[in-house]
């Protein structure tokens, strides 16, 4: 998310590359995660708006980091685009089985199209109001907070956590916490700051019925 500014002291910019680097495998451990559970449950494990965003956003900073300059942001926003796919793959093909039966094989496909329709034109519209760098920023934390809140509306709506995991939850949290330091922290941005810590208290939560529900399945 972002470049790390040239001013920055190079011991600051070494903890920021560190963070980079914690985030970076905790978002990876989430997708790979989501991907084993996926087809192991025969579901899909990231809930649907937020995993067209992500991949809106992955697959539009993807391609920017090669077109321009590749980052050890840039080297896991390419990561992260592959593991997408695989993810957006369980969701077209096991999603339809998690909605009402009115909903029909097309009318699940034709809304899976407008949601990733809408969540690119998204993305392109953050660039276009902040530019690339603000946009990468901002975009990535509100569409964390809409995931975090996502995350327990799936936990309630399917009433156990099939198709979720205490290694998802533990590891989005991480691989959100580091970044929030550094661009709400090191960055200085209240408005991050801010974002990242509703995500924490949301994340923590989940985390927290999940705990709950794995204790009382053993019980």
């Amino acid at each position: 998310m972002g470049t790390l500014p040239s001013e920055w002291p190079r011991e600051g910019r070494a903890v920021i590359l560190f963070l980079t680097i914690v985030s970076g495998v905790a978002w990876t451990v989430v997708y790979v995660e989501a991907i084993r559970l996926g087809f192991r449950q025969r579901t899909y494990a990231i809930p649907a708006a937020a995993l067209a965003l992500n991949f809106a956003w992955e697959a539009i900073y993807a391609a920017r980091s090669v077109a321009t300059e590749i980052s050890a942001q840039g080297v896991f926003n390419i990561v992260w685009g592959v593991a997408d796919v695989l993810i957006v793959y369980t969701f077209l093909r096991f999603g339809r089985a998690e909605l009402a039966p009115w909903v029909t094989r097309p009318l699940f496909l034709a809304w899976a199209v407008l949601l990733g329709v809408t969540s690119f034109a998204v993305q392109l519209l953050f660039v276009a109001e902040f530019g690339w760098d603000d946009a990468t920023k901002y975009a990535a934390f509100l569409q964390n907070l809409l995931m975090s809140g996502l995350f327990i509306a799936m936990f309630v709506s399917r009433g156990s956590g099939r198709g979720q995991s205490l290694v998802i939850a533990v590891a989005k949290w991480t691989g959100t916490l580091a970044p929030t330091i550094v661009y709400g922290g090191f960055g200085n941005s209240t408005l991050i700051l801010g974002l990242g810590a509703l995500c924490s208290v949301f994340d923590l939560a989940y985390i927290a019925l999940l705990w709950r529900a794995r204790r009382r399945a053993t019980v």
